[in-house]
């Protein structure tokens, strides 16, 4: 001890001497090397000549994907070869660029040499000969082998380059693809069917990118309404069994849709659905189709996980919202050009505001499913949400630029709440249109009004925030422009939940999760105790654990494994039935856990009992919310 303390101030001197010396004149002080691009800007010009494309993913089960790629030259010189980087529906850099290899380029049969971009590696700089009229680009797409017979989605971004200096729409491509024997598929593209060898419609780059091909060896196709149509592939011909009452909730999405918005931007649309053990729930908007990727029980047992029924509800209604009407910033002219998310929760909020109630007026889930949702979503911005007394609404909408995973504290750092509180900002909206407006209007004419006309131009129109304030107060005059910055941009706690009582419920709390969660937490495998002792499991596994909450303050942490609860080896029954006795007898629950580093006991200082959020009607009165949520009638 006594001689670390004679060493430190030895050694805070030295660091003191040498701070001093770097501030010399004399010393080595470089200057940073100016950052200047020699790729050319996107411009609005014809492109001369077409791109031809020729796709082989017939090893693609080996994780290869083979391209080969002709593009036209009109001059010698240095030419800039671009890889799609910012792709439309996924906010953010996310080009596959670590995934490309091979990449040779020719000219009249001889290589070219490339080299990448220094500042933007999905860029190549190429020196055109003399007299070359085409170049030729081979490449390979690789990812992780797959089994035979998973379906895959082929997403065109990924399977090209192009040339720089162009708006995308100008550049018209020519493509087709070779698929597996035996294999099958679809597109929103045209063609007279997608089998082993296709080639599909000249269409511009831009149309292309959005229209991704779903493939598989086991594929259905069922009709859904007047140029509608849904495709879905599997593992097994079995998992393709779409149920009588799931088929009558999709024909009844689109009926609805054309109700809600009164008009159609797309010339056709196909719901492309991938049904595996490998999928995830999720979903990518395109402007004629969606791209969806389910678990294997989707078609099968459909109410059992009643979260994945929102997800074609929510991609179809994308087809309004941000495919046709886009927000200006976000709208890029080629894949290059960074995104601006700040208006995400117009172009995701709002979608997931729909996608809630369009579900619930076709029928794809009960009505009380959906109060369920709602009532979850109440509660978790309510009391479940403790980083939006940092973290604004308004600043989430940066989340897919920051995002690097799982958040260590989901509930304190906020992730994509521009989707989940957002769609409460516009149930509040709805709300509050109804009760000024004596129920004669709501977010319906909204949509209506800001999404739907000009029927059959799937062009894009693009937005700002003072195009949603004007269309708002075209609706129900209101001082919309401050009400959403207010919400927007508050770092207080506060959450818009006012549509509780205008839409006629009230949040209470019950000792049985809602219909909803119930069934969620069944299909996840998760347990949701976030409202009571403050953590979540998967199994017996601690999966998160609420900021400042009970299981936060006895010091648990994510990931640990619980081994016993009360004194009784753990089970979910046996933590059920701690928390009970905590409520009765105002002690303590005691709770052993594990990690790499072995067991440890904790004390969870909780007697609150178990809590679940419900929504109940608050008088006998019709209630505004379930108007919302009810069938709009036809004409």
């Amino acid at each position: 001890m006594k001689l670390r303390q004679a060493i430190l101030p030895v050694l805070a001197l030295s660091a003191a001497t040498a701070l001093h010396a770097q501030s010399l004149p004399g010393n080595s002080a470089p200057q940073p090397v100016a950052i200047a691009s020699s790729i050319p800007a996107a411009a609005d010009t014809p492109f001369a000549g077409e791109v031809r494309l020729s796709v082989d993913a017939t090893q693609i089960a080996r994780g290869i994907v083979t391209v080969r790629e002709t593009i036209p030259v009109s001059r010698a010189g240095p030419l800039y070869l671009l890889y799609p980087n910012w792709i439309p529906g996924d906010h953010r850099p996310s080009g596959p660029i670590d995934r490309l290899a091979g990449l040779d380029i020719r000219a009249r049969g001889e290589s070219v040499a490339w080299r990448r971009d220094t500042i933007e590696p999905t860029a190549f700089r190429v020196e055109v000969p003399k007299g070359t009229t085409e170049l030729s680009i081979d490449f390979q797409l690789l990812s992780v082998p797959a089994s035979v017979v998973a379906p895959q989605m082929l997403r065109w971004s990924s399977l090209l380059v192009y040339p720089a200096g162009y708006f995308v729409r100008n550049i018209p491509v020519s493509a087709s693809l070779r698929l597996p024997s035996g294999w099958s598929g679809a597109s929103a593209l045209s063609a007279l069917s997608i089998g082993e060898s296709t080639d599909f419609e000249r269409v511009g780059l831009d149309t292309l990118v959005d229209s991704p091909v779903l493939a598989g060896k086991y594929v259905k196709r069922v009709e859904l309404g007047r140029n509608l149509s849904l495709t879905a592939a599997g593992e097994k011909e079995e998992n393709l069994a779409i149920s009588a009452d799931q088929l009558q909730g999709l024909r009844s999405l689109v009926v609805q849709a054309d109700r809600l918005f009164g008009s159609r931007h797309f010339d056709r649309y196909s719901f492309l659905v991938s049904v595996s053990s490998r999928g995830g729930g999720s979903g990518i908007e395109h402007h004629r189709s969606s791209e969806n990727f389910e678990s294997s029980s989707f078609f099968t047992a459909p109410i059992e996980n009643p979260d994945a029924q929102t997800i074609l509800p929510h991609e179809y209604a994308h087809s309004w919202n941000g495919k046709f009407r886009r927000p200006a910033d976000l709208w890029t002219p080629d894949y290059r050009t960074p995104m601006r998310d700040d208006l995400l929760w117009v172009y995701e909020g709002q979608t997931s505001y729909w996608e809630s109630v369009l579900t619930a007026r076709s029928g794809l889930l009960p009505h009380e499913m959906i109060l369920g949702r709602f009532a979850s979503l109440a509660a978790t911005y309510s009391e479940g949400q403790p980083g939006s007394r940092w973290r604004s609404l308004q600043d989430t909408t940066g989340t897919p630029l920051i995002f690097r995973g799982n958040s260590p504290s989901p509930s304190w750092q906020r992730d994509f709440d521009f989707y989940t509180e957002a769609s409460l900002l516009w149930l509040d909206i709805d709300q509050l249109i109804r009760e000024h407006t004596q129920g004669a209007r709501s977010l319906d004419d909204f949509a209506r009004a800001f999404f739907g006309g000009r029927d059959g131009d799937w062009g894009e129109v693009t937005y700002d925030f003072d195009d949603v304030v004007t269309t708002l107060n075209a609706i129900a005059p209101y001082d919309w422009a401050s009400y959403l910055r207010h919400h927007l941009d508050a770092t207080d706690g506060s959450a818009p939940l006012d549509w509780i009582k205008r839409g006629g419920y009230r949040l209470i709390w019950r000792d049985t999760p809602n219909p909803y969660d119930m069934a969620v937490g069944k299909a996840d495998d998760v347990s949701d105790y976030s409202f009571s002792v403050g953590f979540a499991l998967s199994g017996n596994k601690v999966t998160t654990v609420l900021w400042q909450g009970p299981a936060f303050k006895a010091g648990l942490l994510p990931q640990m494994t619980l081994v016993s609860v009360g004194g009784r080896g753990f089970s979910r029954e046996a933590l059920e039935s701690a928390i009970r006795t905590a409520a009765q007898t105002g002690k303590s629950i005691p709770v052993r856990a594990k990690d790499e580093d072995g067991e440890h006991d904790f004390s969870i200082r909780w007697t609150g009992g178990l809590r679940y959020p419900w929504l109940e009607r608050a008088s006998s009165e019709p209630a505004p919310l379930d108007r919302t949520l009810a069938p709009l009638p036809g004409k």
